[in-house]
């Protein structure tokens, strides 16, 4: 049988130990999420003033159309 590296070398290891580990990688939350989260606002209000300026500008021109 061949030799496999990635086996673990002592065959008496508490699986729990892994098990804590990867919990505690998956609960943590990456830095970019966090950084994400507070700059998506910028986006937001830029849409929001582009649709009032489309809405104003629409405005503008059927009141200039039809004055």
């Amino acid at each position: 049988m061949a030799h496999n590296p990635q086996a673990p070398q002592n065959p008496q290891q508490d699986p729990a130990g892994s098990t804590q580990m990867f919990r505690a990688f998956v609960d943590e939350e990456p830095p970019q999420r966090r950084a994400q989260q507070s700059a998506s606002a910028g986006p937001r209000i830029g849409l929001i003033l582009g649709v009032v300026v489309g809405v104003l500008a629409l405005a503008g021109a059927a009141w200039i159309a039809f004055g």
